[in-house]
This record gives C-alpha cells, sequence and structure tokens, in this order.
C-alpha cells in the first residue's frame, strides 16, 4: 500500500506540474506542448473533427499502444497522469489570474514546468499522454532516456502539422520541445534514491 501511494503522489504532482505550464504560461500564447495537439490540429484542418474530440481520439490511440506495449497497469497510470493534467490545467486557469507577459518569456518558463512534469512521470514509466506513449515504447525497448525520441517525434509532427497549417507557430513550438525534453533528460538522469519496489515491470 506505501509503494501506491508513493507511486500515485509522484504521478498526480508530476501531472499537475504538466498541467500548470501549459495551462498557466503555453496555452495562452497557442503555443502546442506535444506532438498530440499537433495531431489534432492536423484532423481538424482534414476532417473538420471537433478539436477537442480530436485530442480524445489521439490519446485514446496511444492508450491503446500502451496497452498492448506497456501492459495494463501502466496504462491505468497514464489514464491517471491524462486525466490529472487536463483538471489542472482547468482549476490553474480558473483560479490563477497571470497577467498577460511576454510570449518568449512564458514560452522559457511553460516549458520548463512542462519538462519537469513529464520527467517525474517517466522516471515512474508513467506516460503524460499523447505520443509520450510511443516515446516510453522506444525509451523501454532500447534502453535510452526518452528525451530524445520524445523531440523527435513531437518535431516531425511539428515541421508537418506548420507545412499544412502556419510555419509561424513552429519556432515556437519547436523552442518549447527542445527546452522541455532537454528538463524531462534533466530529472530522468538525477540520482534520486528509489527503492526497489518503485522499479517498473510490464505487467
Amino acid at each position: 500500500m506505501r509503494r501506491f501511494w508513493r507511486k500515485s503522489g509522484l504521478v498526480i504532482a508530476g501531472a499537475s506540474i504538466q498541467g500548470f505550464g501549459m495551462g498557466i504560461f503555453l496555452f495562452p500564447h497557442a503555443i502546442p506542448s506535444g506532438g498530440a495537439g499537433g495531431l489534432a490540429v492536423l484532423l481538424n484542418h482534414f476532417f473538420y473533427v471537433n478539436i477537442g474530440l480530436a485530442l480524445w481520439v489521439v490519446n485514446f490511440s496511444m492508450l491503446l499502444l500502451a496497452i498492448r506495449f506497456l501492459g495494463n497497469r501502466a496504462t491505468v497510470w497514464t489514464m491517471l497522469s491524462m486525466t490529472v493534467t487536463s483538471f489542472a490545467i482547468y482549476i490553474f486557469q480558473e483560479t490563477l489570474f497571470v497577467p498577460e507577459n511576454n510570449v518568449w518569456i512564458d514560452l522559457g518558463m511553460g516549458s520548463i514546468f512542462l519538462g519537469i512534469g513529464v520527467g517525474i512521470l517517466l522516471r515512474q514509466s508513467v506516460s503524460n499522454g499523447g505520443v509520450g506513449v510511443i516515446a516510453l515504447i522506444i525509451s523501454n525497448s532500447r534502453n535510452i532516456l526518452p528525451g530524445k525520441p520524445l523531440l523527435i517525434i513531437n518535431g516531425f509532427i511539428f515541421i508537418l502539422t506548420a507545412a499544412i497549417i502556419e510555419w509561424e507557430i513552429i519556432i515556437q513550438a519547436l523552442i518549447s520541445q527542445a527546452i522541455s525534453t532537454m528538463m524531462v533528460d534533466i530529472i530522468c538522469k538525477m540520482n534520486i534514491y528509489q527503492p526497489s519496489f518503485m522499479v517498473w515491470r510490464k505487467k
């Protein structure tokens, strides 16, 4: 029971920090926080699907991959992280008043918080949803840090989205991903004591 509550606390903390960075700093400037958002924009553009529904479809598809490659337990934790992140974005946007700031300052701050949150989640072998599932699969299968595959996948999606929709957003999105994935690797490489029961195993 102790290990469950410990991991639950870390997942909730990571998802909340991620939601804070997205909801307070990135989303007010329409800066995409990841590849799932880019894919949702493309679905909306080509098939006129509501962007909220499109985002759900992308995340649900990634959950199917999580079930197949990461196991049921990892999928449940991913669902928890996605739910907490969405709830945190809503709560922070509704309760915190942040005066409009310089877009580049917010870009840097939001990306740092986003990377810290995602890093905490991936350190627990929990995906933050979206294409983070794919990055986690690659990380686990090749025994590498998840930041690099996450950056490559998101970068490709951003370039594709910008080429089809609008190029203006690509610079901010790529800078955000570079900063956040750097933070992901920093968090994942930190030499923090972790009890043996926290080591992830496929169930």
